[in-house]
């Protein structure tokens, strides 16, 4: 008999389901201090502030303490030049644009014409001396008539006492008598004549109480210092240092007349600005308050200034034809004042006379010292 064997267990179709891994229990964070600073919340408290505390100081540099114009323009001392006598151009010494110096020579006027009025004049001085030394012979002959005159006087007195001692006895006619008694009247006038005529050679040769010369030779010396001087202002030269400007109204041989603008001299080592600012903003501005200019002709550039001074009236007030405030169509309108900028440095350009700029007064700041 067989032994039966041990019966197996039926295989099992299903696998068991693998099992996952474990998860580890989760950690916990470490908890954050209270005190941390949050960067944050402070960017928000402090930054914040600051920026409005820089936007308000920002606005006010820029527009609350300050005012500005763009009806501004560089200025410049003009110099016009003219002849003082009148004559055609010989020399022309310069051309437009050329800096020059103090008594350069601009241009010369033909001096020919007043060099003959000088020869003239010393002729005149000539004939005046003749003429004194005539009177001073006068004078003298007057002397001599004098004492001619005064023995004629006393011969006809003692004719005129014979006379008169034969009229009395009888022996003399009357018309004789007569007649001596006149030639004495006559003799006596001669005598006044004489003297008067001396007299007036004596004033006639009398020396000014001013010069200590004879008038006639003052006269004649005085005409010579004209010719000469006139003789001089043919030779025009700069009264002052500057840049030459419309030098082409100088041609040679071109006829120039006296007190005629001929040239003009810009004085560029001393410029100025010139804004016409709205009477609206002159409530807070001062003289020597600081100033900033910027051109239009130089981007970037900008020079610092100063108030120089306020216009002591409006554009209007010093035009040609001012407004007619009184008529019945008045329009208010917003006056403009001129106001002097001077610089407080020398700009890195060159100053152009005219040039637009731009100018903002710091009205809010203080006045620059020493101004």
């Amino acid at each position: 008999m067989d032994q039966l064997s041990p019966a197996r267990p039926a295989a099992d179709d299903t696998k068991p389901a693998p099992q996952a891994d474990p998860v580890p229990p989760p950690t916990a964070a470490a908890p954050a201090p209270k005190d941390a600073p949050k960067w944050r919340t402070r960017l928000l408290m402090f930054g914040l502030p600051a920026l409005l505390i820089a936007g308000g100081a920002g606005w006010w540099l820029t527009s609350g303490g300050s005012v500005s114009t763009d009806n501004a323009y560089v200025q410049m001392d003009k110099v016009s030049v003219a002849a003082e006598v009148g004559g055609r151009i010989t020399e022309v010494a310069v051309r437009d644009g050329q800096q020059v110096a103090a008594g350069q020579l601009l241009f010369r006027i033909d001096g020919e014409p007043y060099a003959l009025s000088v020869a003239q004049a010393n002729a005149a001085i000539d004939a005046a001396q003749v003429d004194v030394g005539n009177l001073a012979a006068s004078a003298r002959t007057s002397s001599v008539d004098i004492a001619a005159a005064r023995e004629d006087v006393a011969f006809a007195e003692v004719n005129f006492q014979r006379q008169a001692a034969l009229m009395e006895k009888g022996f003399t006619t009357r018309a004789a008598y007569d007649a001596s008694r006149h030639a004495v009247a006559q003799a006596r006038e001669r005598v006044r004549q004489a003297e008067a005529a001396a007299a007036e050679a004596r004033t006639k040769l009398a020396a000014g109480p001013t010069s200590g010369v004879n008038p006639q030779i003052e006269a004649a010396r005085v005409q010579r210092s004209q010719a000469e001087v006139n003789l001089a202002r043919t030779t025009v030269r700069a009264p002052s240092a500057g840049r030459v400007a419309q030098a082409d109204r100088l041609q040679i041989g071109q006829m120039m007349v006296a007190g005629l603008p001929a040239v003009t001299l810009v004085d560029t080592a001393h410029p100025w600005v010139e804004a016409n600012f709205k009477e609206t903003d002159l409530a807070n501005m001062r003289v020597g308050q600081r100033a900033e200019v910027s051109f239009d002709a130089y981007p970037g550039l900008k020079v610092r200034g100063h108030v120089l001074t306020i216009g002591a009236g409006t554009g209007s007030e010093f035009s040609v034809l001012p407004a007619q405030n009184a008529t019945g169509n008045w329009v208010k309108v917003t006056q403009r004042v001129p106001v002097r900028i001077a610089f407080d440095e020398k700009p890195s350009r060159e100053m152009i006379a005219g040039l637009s700029a731009e100018v903002r007064v710091f009205t809010g700041g203080g006045a620059v010292t020493g101004k």
